[in-house]
């Protein structure tokens, strides 16, 4: 073996080095000769420990060893090596994101990422940080893949093919024999799949996994960004099987063991377009002037045995998916829109928190248990606001009590410090095709808000109930939905910006700043910066996640708070039924590392889910606004960055992005504090919640991009 050699194979290079810097590692960074080291790794060939030596004096020179006597090396640092996360930026190099977040990320230059991919895990070897460098490294091992999968473009020649993704932060073609095109076409979008990438080969080679269909045919572009995301587009029939196997008859034996409520007014509330209900209300006035109301829910935890093929499929995917034109169910459609859809005027299994309340909300006794309901109407949220509204029509009394206690439970949520964000939704009009036509907000009107507080009242409490079980290191494990506190200087940069518009946020205590947030919310409504502030106002929280850790809730003020009323279309639901039951009948804490790993995947999976969700507003948007280009019309600048600015036009919500290099005038930069770009010369600034004229410059749907240009006076 010769130095020439070792320095042309980088591969074999890396892999040794990483073997005489595991030996340093190893024997507590004493100080070793090449002879020791050599001797350490069993090699006695003359040759070979040349190149050990040579690979100690390149370490030395790069300042990961330091020679500290003649010919005598030891680590700078212990910590050579980490393992982290992939995040790759749009010039194709990345920054390691690792486990500890006190911890800087590394910098990767792209020729060192040795075929690592955006969300891959990898361990990394870092160098030693000169001083005022920032902290760089290689990739020396992939550790696991985030995605194998892409969605993208067929390019056919007569021997070969490549698929090129659509995923922008994928750098790399995919090679795909002509065997492997399974029916692809050239210019169709399909789904491949990566199979090999062979050692110093500059492309993966893969297969087409799904043909999807023509660009721009919207089931193509709805099926292309499921796939993106890794959801699947069909159940597998062993899944479809087990559903179809399930008895559709409810037995005696069955009704028997559960409360039954069929003979209690019991009525669901959802939207228009709903096709599964999986909560239900019921009421009753007591005789001593209090009011029963049981929140049932559908007991999907009865018909989905644990780690049936069901069970696993429902995990895997952890939740439905809303798309603007359909939803992807968690289950398939015999258990989703059928047994455990709560049908009006059919016997239905529940779960349920039921709930005896004074006049003032108060909770006079509660009881968690399985039930049996029946229907007794559908309503959708127009016919229960007419109620509410106009004091006439099915069932009024009941609701407008309903309504009446639902309000004092908001109240009390609000006193208690519960911070109320009412963003607006936005809502496509399609055609027949999936086209859209029109846009419009969705509002939020009694009827929603009575079902939801309905709904919390249920979480909390089956929440609260769990909490008290067991003591100190023997609490009882369970799925809670935890929110945390938003970090201060977040917070700071939120109050700072509101004030530019003169709302004060009061950030004393957590109970101040929900305070001044509320008043703020209710202060925005309707204004054209609502948007702009309520989305800011939630960046700078928090984010939600599932957890057996029992922490609270911030943005709801709740001490404990869980997830139980969506079993349909969230697997953690499943999960709190499950405990719940186990719980009820006399069982023992659950194992807490197992659940609080089904905890992390859920939380992944909703992430996905809310990621997939809105990339297809984002192409419906783009798709809304093709036709449209050269229009001018009023917007709000909504974000910022060091490229450009974005903008929510108002009239239809789309937002898109004006690119300061096509901004004329000026050499604008960003101020990132003031979310703000600033002229270098002429200093005019355009900030955050400014409105601006913009005319729609160009559309791209493949890369679902709205570009503006700005349209000045």
């Amino acid at each position: 073996m010769s130095k020439k050699k070792k320095k042309g194979n980088s591969s074999i290079n890396q892999v040794l080095t990483q073997m005489v810097l595991d030996i340093f590692e190893q024997n507590g960074n004493t100080p070793l000769n090449h002879k020791q080291v050599s001797a350490k790794l069993n090699v006695r060939d003359p040759d070979a420990r040349d190149v050990i030596f040579d690979v100690l004096k390149d370490e030395a020179f790069k300042g990961v060893l330091k020679e500290i006597s003649p010919g005598k090396f030891q680590l700078l640092e212990l910590k050579t090596f980490v393992e982290g996360k992939v995040d790759l930026t749009n010039d194709g190099s990345a920054f390691i994101v690792t486990d500890d977040p006190s911890e800087t990320d590394i910098f990767v230059a792209p020729r060192k990422l040795r075929n690592a991919l955006n969300g891959d895990r990898v361990k990394v070897y870092v160098y030693a940080i000169s001083k005022g460098k920032r902290q760089e490294g290689e990739v020396i091992e992939i550790l696991q893949r985030n995605k194998m999968e892409f969605t993208g473009i067929v390019k056919l020649s007569e021997r070969f093919a490549f698929f090129i993704p659509d995923d922008r932060k994928m750098m790399h073609d995919i090679f795909i024999p002509i065997s492997d095109l399974n029916g692809a076409k050239n210019g169709i979008k399909a789904v491949a799949e990566i199979t090999d990438w062979p050692a110093g080969a500059k492309n993966p080679i893969g297969r087409i996994k799904h043909v999807l269909g023509n660009q721009g045919e919207n089931d193509t572009e709805m099926n292309a960004i499921l796939a993106e995301y890794g959801f699947p587009l069909s159940f597998p029939a062993e899944v479809e099987k087990d559903a179809e196997e399930i008895p559709a008859e409810i037995s005696a034996d069955e009704i028997a063991k559960r409360k039954d409520f069929r003979k209690t007014l019991t009525i669901t509330i959802d939207p228009f377009d709903a096709k599964d209900f999986d909560d239900a209300i019921s009421y009753k006035k007591l005789d001593n002037g209090n009011y029963e109301v049981g929140v049932h829910i559908a007991d999907v935890s009865h018909y989905i045995i644990p780690d049936s093929a069901l069970d696993k499929e429902a995990y895997e995917r952890g939740t439905s998916v809303y798309l603007v034109d359909r939803v992807i169910p968690m289950l398939p459609e015999r258990l989703s829109n059928g047994l455990c859809s709560l049908r009006p005027k059919e016997d239905k299994l529940c779960f349920a928190a039921v709930f005896e309340m004074d006049a003032d909300a108060n909770i006079i006794e509660q009881w968690f248990g399985k039930t049996v309901i029946h229907s007794d109407r559908r309503f959708t949220y127009e016919e229960v606001q007419d109620v509410i509204e106009t004091k006439t029509g099915d069932y009024v009394e009941e609701i407008e009590q309903l309504n009446a206690l639902a309000y004092k439970l908001r109240d009390r949520k609000f006193k208690n410090g519960a911070i109320s964000f009412e963003t607006t939704e936005v809502k496509f009009k399609l055609d027949e095709t999936g086209k859209p036509t029109g846009v419009y907000v969705k509002e939020r009107k009694d009827a929603h808000k009575l079902i939801e507080d309905f709904m919390l009242l249920a979480n909390k409490k089956v929440a609260e109930y769990i909490s008290k079980m067991g003591k100190g290191k023997h609490k009882y494990t369970f799925v809670y939905r935890a929110h945390d506190s938003p970090k201060p200087d977040a917070l700071a940069n939120f109050a700072q910006f509101a004030a530019r518009f003169g709302y004060k946020i009061n950030t004393k205590s957590d109970k101040e700043t929900a305070k001044s947030l509320n008043f703020l919310m209710e202060d925005v409504e309707g204004k054209k910066e609502q948007n702009v502030l309520t989305h800011l106002a939630i960046r700078s929280m928090a984010k939600a996640i599932y957890t057996t850790k029992t922490s609270s809730h911030y943005g709801l003020a709740f001490d404990h708070y869980t997830h139980f009323t969506s079993p349909i279309r969230r697997y953690p639901d499943v999960m709190v039924h499950r405990i719940l039951f186990h719980y009820l009948n006399g069982g023992q804490s659950v194992n807490g590392e197992h659940y609080e790993e089904l905890c992390k995947h859920s939380s992944q999976m909703e992430k996905k889910a809310a990621d997939a969700e809105r990339s297809s507003v984002k192409y419906k948007q783009a798709e809304y606004l093709k036709d449209q280009v050269g229009n001018v019309f009023t917007g709000i600048i909504s974000g910022v960055t060091e490229w450009g600015m974005y903008v929510e036009i108002i009239e239809n919500k789309c937002e898109g992005m004006i690119r300061l290099r096509d901004i004329s005038d000026d050499f604008y930069t960003l101020d990132e504090k003031n979310y703000a770009i600033i002229g270098q010369r002429k200093k005019k600034i355009y900030q955050l919640g400014d409105e601006v004229s913009i005319r729609v410059k160009t559309v791209d749907l493949t890369k679902k991009q709205i570009d503006f240009s700005l349209v000045t006076n």
